[in-house]
């Protein structure tokens, strides 16, 4: 049997693009942009710094490395999760006439083939993907941030200042990149649209970025951290 190749109507075309497009330009802001020294991950940046520098000071660390150990008990659990979730997305792809047969029954919902169905699928498959691979290398990078922490010197230490901000580099960096990992979530729950009709998809694509911004930008937990409230 030769295999089917999927038609795409210039709307899903049009979606893919809109979607991704949205999800890059806004990665590209958020991490890049100057705008990023007052967002929340520019606050909880310096104060990471602030926690290593604390941490030095404390003779028992009991309390620095009950913080990491939440810390790393929240990535696991997400990166357990998408593991969850491929699993599950695997499955679907065996059940592709059965879903387009209940998502047809929908009202206004786009007609598709089981080919585009599929691709559908992958395409969140590949979400998820990207998701893992951020969730455990923040996984990793916690782990040696804790580590940091055991090795960090007195405060009276020669080296003491340097290897703070070496761990706080270290935690930092595992935040960027769970923060990534969440940000693939969002966009995957926008692809789900996609299914019902691709203008679904391009309105969840936009509606994600707008309350992603929102978060990060102007949200009432920015307004703690600055101090204006």
């Amino acid at each position: 049997m030769e295999p089917v190749m999927p038609t795409f109507t210039l709307l899903d075309v049009v979606a893919i693009c809109w979607a991704f497009a949205w999800w890059v330009g806004y990665t590209i802001f958020a991490d890049a942009s100057s705008r990023r020294r007052n967002s929340i991950s520019a606050h909880m940046a310096r104060n990471r710094h602030r926690w290593m520098e604390q941490m030095l000071k404390r003779d028992i660390r009991m309390v620095d490395t009950s913080i990491a150990s939440n810390l790393i008990t929240g990535i696991s659990f997400f990166s357990s999760t998408t593991i969850l979730v491929l699993i599950g997305l695997m499955a679907l792809l065996g059940y592709t006439d059965k879903a387009i047969e209940t998502v047809s029954a929908l009202p206004f919902a786009a007609v598709t083939t089981p080919a585009v169905w599929e691709c559908k699928v992958v395409l969140l498959i590949v979400i998820f993907i990207y998701a893992f691979f951020k969730f455990t290398w923040a996984f990793r990078l916690s782990n040696y941030c804790s580590i940091l922490i055991g090795a960090a010197p007195e405060v009276d230490a020669p080296d003491a200042a340097r290897a703070a901000a070496r761990a706080s580099r270290m935690s930092m960096m595992s935040a960027h990149n769970f923060n990534r990992g969440i940000r693939a979530y969002f966009f995957a729950l926008s692809a789900l649209g996609w299914f019902y009709h691709p203008l679904a998809f391009i309105v969840c694509a936009t509606w994600v970025t707008l309350v992603l911004y929102n978060r990060e930008f102007r949200s009432h937990a920015l307004d703690i951290l600055s101090g204006h409230h």
